[in-house]
């Protein structure tokens, strides 16, 4: 899910044209890379002008001088960013903290120290600063702040003393977050505070690299109209934003587009910004890079290039590759790695997958194709990492003998996934960082496999020989699974193992801002169920049925997720029950909200699982009174999940919309983002996709409005045709579902945008309304 805010005037969110490349100008001048004190390269004053098309892409050496390598040097840094954060963060509370760059400090290392009301933290850079900060709360002030939701009304007015100081060393050099995905499944139209809000978060928890997706289609666009290409095919060509993660990936191209050349610029804007917000606090923002990506014809308009069709993905033609030995390569490349820092500075670090979920490799060397993708990514950026996914098959033994693996990080996407894995025998001792994907597609579903986690993060860091070097957060779309997030990228700071049990405990206690039994007992029972789910199949808990393509025999709303539960039910049940029974002091936070109106949603979903199959038992038994009773409930269930998640901000259809529109200056382009936004949620894409490809209902979600006007509707649709059917003494009419998604899709509703009811009293009804506990194991 995503927390999105109510639709703004434009004033304020982004930078209007006009002053486009003075922002630009701004963004990419003076940030220092994380461990160094030397300035981005400078940015000339010609880039991005106003003028409405831009012309061919210059020479690299035009730009920006020959590409310097990141020198190392003293760790010191300005701490005014990290100041600015924890403003943000604490605003009540800010000035009681004291935080002191420490140059003498190891790298990724935090000391807190401090009296009632004069904290100090000092720090290896501002990002390790504010980890410390986000340490203290949680192990002294015992509160949380977490995404989404916090405690911090339960500080009190004076911040309690440290006992005595405290260091935490980062036990891994890498703490990276974010899938490819996320900014399609969590938020394609956000705004900078947004992700400024993120970046903070992160920070607090101890991230340190962080994949910039935002933009990512500028250098593309500047760079391949000095091949062949107008600006007008080139904008067709780039997807809408909610599909860009895909395309970056090379699974798609042209779909939820065009785009427009403002809308271009804007996001170029946008992830100037974020890059230099990570800089600002010594985090590595880390870029797209160009393996070699090109739209249909390139070869004809380019003599001497040789491209591989990459077939088919999910229903999409993919966009052809580029043969990384042939000369074009180099110099596309270095076109594009010279508009990329035109905007968005320099990087240590580059996230590339080639081939990824079956890409084509014709005739090409794979071994000599990634020598020239890590060779092009230094000639730019000397030294520079390569992060690639660790996914299905790859990265393939021949893509690593062509690489220097001192330079590369393998993001493992499937590290608490399956059994029986050995990272350094599978990858030849490349460094990887273990990751997680607990979520998919955005689904809003409690759990995770975190006993998994700490069994391997321990074990495998322990292992001879280990080249486990980090931690990758990387589900596919954040702000869901509180306790998950902490939980995870907490892994990284602990000196100990870390016990599930007492780690739940604590995160209870200061959830909240307080210990409480009904607190404890409730993330008891969700520690129990959801969140000690084993690997073996999956990384994801089940989704729910109400959001489910129409079916009797419907087993899960998404194709590929778990088709049962992978706990018991009853776990949730309970800890509904419980977080009920919660002190009413302890109740007006945005963690309580939150945690509630999720539980009940949870517990909501799991029934869902219990009431089909009765519905259709049913109907076969041809009970036509029955049919029409469970139905009525399955409908009443629709109605109380819509009525509670449109309590909390952050299960709002209207604000994921809002977002969207927001970005159109036209009524005509404001519908397309909307269907852009929408698509995704629903049919995902064309009907080959939909259908072919099974992407419907991929990234359902259960939020209000998205379930009131879609799911809900679709549902009634088909359960009125099982009551005529019966009555007709026939079988239930066909329907076609992709039709139906799609009109829906191309809609132009707009549900609200802000919440309303009360949380305790729509979960509680929920309570009164599901099968007592017992009922649910």
């Amino acid at each position: 899910m995503t927390t999105i805010p109510p639709p703004r005037g434009r004033r304020g969110v982004r930078p209007a044209l006009p002053a486009l490349a003075a922002v630009l100008l701004t963004l990419t001048g003076t940030a220092a890379a994380p461990g160094t004190t030397a300035a981005a390269t400078a940015v000339p004053a010609a880039v991005l002008p106003a003028a409405a098309v831009p012309g061919p892409a210059r020479p690299a050496a035009a730009l920006t001088g020959p590409a310097r390598p990141v020198v190392p040097g003293p760790r010191t840094f300005d701490a005014a960013p990290a100041r600015a954060a924890l403003q943000r963060l604490l605003p009540r509370h800010a000035a009681q903290f004291t935080l002191v760059p420490d140059a003498a400090a190891r790298a990724d290392t935090f000391t807190v120290s401090g009296t009632a009301g004069a904290v100090t933290v000092r720090g290896s850079t501002g990002a390790t600063l504010l980890t410390g900060v986000g340490w203290y709360l949680q192990h002294v002030a015992g509160v949380d702040i977490g995404w989404p939701g916090d405690s911090l009304g339960m500080l009190p007015a004076t911040l309690p003393a440290v006992p005595r100081p405290v260091t935490r060393s980062a036990l891994v050099p890498h703490r990276y977050a974010l899938n490819d995905t996320d900014d399609g499944y969590a938020g394609p139209y956000r705004s900078f505070e947004e992700h400024q809000r993120q970046i903070d978060l992160l920070a607090l928890h101890g991230v340190n690299e962080v994949f910039v997706q935002v933009g990512a289609e500028y250098p593309y666009y500047k760079a391949l109209q000095g091949f062949g290409y107008s600006a007008a095919e080139l904008r067709e060509w780039i997807p809408g934003p909610a599909h860009q993660s895909w395309w970056l990936l090379q699974n798609l191209s042209g779909f939820g587009g065009p785009v427009t050349e403002r809308l271009v610029r804007e996001r170029a804007a946008l992830g100037g910004r974020i890059a230099a917000q990570l800089r600002g606090l010594g985090m590595t923002p880390v870029l797209p890079g160009y393996f070699g990506t090109v739209p249909p014809g390139f070869a004809a308009r380019n003599p001497g290039a040789t491209t591989v069709p990459q077939g088919d993905w999910a229903g999409f033609d993919r966009p052809d590759w580029l043969d990384p030995a042939s000369p074009v390569f180099g110099r596309l490349a270095a076109a594009y790695y010279a508009e990329q820092r035109a905007v968005f500075g320099d990087s240590a670090m580059y996230r590339m997958s080639p081939l990824h979920e079956g890409g084509q490799t014709g005739s090409v060397d794979v071994k000599g194709a990634a020598r020239a993708i890590q060779g092009a990514l230094h000639t730019a950026h000397p030294g520079a990492l390569w992060a690639v996914l660790g996914w299905q098959d790859d990265p393939t033994p021949e893509l690593l003998a062509g690489v220097d693996t001192s330079k590369l990080l393998i993001l493992d996407g499937l590290s608490d996934r399956y059994n029986r894995l050995d990272r350094e025998a599978r990858w030849g001792g490349a460094p990887y960082a273990m990751g997680t994907i607990y979520n998919f597609g955005g689904h809003t579903t409690i759990g995770a496999n975190t006993s998994v986690w700490l069994d391997r993060f321990a074990s495998w860091r322990a292992k001879d020989k280990s080249a486990l070097a980090g931690t990758a957060y990387l589900p596919e779309a954040t702000g869901t699974n509180p306790a998950a997030f902490d939980l995870f990228t907490d892994l990284a700071w602990e000196p100990a193992p870390v016990d599930q049990r007492a780690w739940f405990a604590g995160f209870a206690a200061r959830r909240y801002g307080r210990p409480d039994p009904e607190a404890a007992a409730a993330w008891e029972e969700l520690r129990k169920g959801p969140y000690s789910t084993s690997s073996g199949l999956w990384s994801e808990s089940q989704d729910s049925l109400f959001t489910a393509r129409p079916s009797l025999t419907a087993a899960g709303a998404a194709y590929w997720s778990p088709k049962s539960m992978r706990y018991q039910a009853g776990s949730v049940r309970r800890a509904l029950d419980h977080l009920l029974r919660v002190a009413p002091g302890l109740r007006s936070s945005s963690a309580y909200r939150f945690d509630l109106v999720d539980t009940a949603r949870q517990a909501l979903a799991n029934h869902s699982r219990e009431l089909l199959p009765q519905i259709k038992a049913a109907y076969e038994a041809k009970d036509a009174a029955r049919l029409r009773e469970l139905t009525g409930r399955w409908a009443e269930g629709e109605r109380q999940l819509d009525a509670l998640t449109g309590t909390d901000p952050n299960f709002l259809f209207g604000r994921w919309l809002a977002a969207a529109r927001s970005w159109g200056t036209t009524p005509a382009e404001q519908d397309r983002y909307a269907y852009d936004a929408r698509s995704i949620l629903s049919v995902w894409g064309r009907r080959s996709t939909s259908e072919g490809g099974f992407l419907h209902d991929y990234a359902n979600r259960e939020w209000s409005g998205l379930v009131s006007e879609f799911y809900a509707k679709r549902w009634e649709l088909y359960f009125d045709g099982l009551e005529e059917a019966l009555a007709r003494r026939a079988a239930p009419r066909e329907i076609d579902w992709h039709a139906y998604e799609e009109r829906w899709a191309r809609g132009t509703s707009r549900p609200p945008a802000t919440p309303s009811g009360d949380p305790y009293a729509r979960a509680a009804a929920v309570a009164a309304a599901l099968p007592p506990a017992a009922a649910a194991d």
